[in-house]
């Protein structure tokens, strides 16, 4: 597999940073009332001086296989020029899910805002077996430069493939973040993973799920962060929207529900 690493700065001063996942009750298919719910949701997480935001697994439209290839769109679809406008006012960085499509493929991407730069676009690269046929595997691995951290953002399966997590740690990374659908029967699981992960490659890790329905699946909530020893340091419910926001210098954890 061709891998590429794509670094993207963003810096502050003090090198703290205030990293937010997102919880979503996905709205299915319809990409403009997930804008609504998502800018909504950075509102609150700019009250809180985030700097950087992480939302689930194909979070603007619900994970929805079957519907993904209608609803397919580019990085530069004028429907997230918003995202941008928050990205720029704010210093904010964002991370949003989409399906994209590149000459005639169908790909599980998180579409990155960064203040004053080109939008970036990272494609799943390990597939879930019920996606293979539908989507195409990407081939980059992607990394942002937050505040002298250096994130590797994961996306739902990709951290169930232990070359995901090994690629990042090869790459200096010390935080690892999750986008996913995870259901009630596999977030135990996934959140295993995560704190094996933690604690082998010394990696604050997090997990951005959803709540509600979505692709048929009862959506498990618990969005979560464990510290590099792998120990669970702030976890939402299983019901509500929300945002957990964790402060990387004072490593102390803020919750708003919505």
């Amino acid at each position: 597999m061709l891998l590429l690493i794509i670094f993207c700065r963003f810096a502050k001063k003090n090198g703290t940073m205030k990293i937010c996942i997102a919880q979503t009750s996905p709205n299915k298919g319809d990409i403009a009332k997930n804008i609504e719910q998502h800018v909504a949701l950075l509102n609150i997480a700019i009250t809180q001086q985030a700097d950087l935001v992480i939302f689930p697994e194909l979070s603007l439209t619900g994970y929805e296989p079957t519907l993904a290839p209608e609803l397919a769109t580019t990085q530069e679809d004028k429907r997230l020029d918003i995202f941008q406008e928050i990205s720029d006012k704010n210093k904010i960085v964002i991370g949003v899910g989409l399906p994209t499509k590149d000459n005639g493929q169908l790909f599980i991407s998180m579409i990155i805002f960064q203040p004053g730069k080109e939008r970036l676009t990272y494609s799943k690269q390990y597939l879930y077996h019920t996606e293979v046929g539908i989507f195409t595997a990407g081939t980059e691995q992607l990394f942002l430069n937050v505040a002298d951290s250096i994130v590797a953002p994961a996306i739902c399966y990709e951290l169930s493939n232990p070359k995901h997590a090994e690629q990042a740690h090869k790459n200096n990374a010390n935080i690892y973040i999750a986008s996913v659908l995870n259901s009630v029967t596999g977030v135990d699981g996934d959140m295993q993973k995560l704190s094996a992960i933690a604690a082998k490659y010394n990696m604050t890790t997090f997990l951005a799920n959803y709540v509600g329905t979505s692709g048929g699946y009862q959506c498990a909530g618990k969005s979560s962060v464990w510290n590099k020893e792998g120990k669970l340091i702030g976890q939402l419910d299983d019901k509500n929207e929300g945002l957990l926001i964790y402060n990387t210098e004072k490593q102390d954890i803020n919750t708003e529900i919505r």
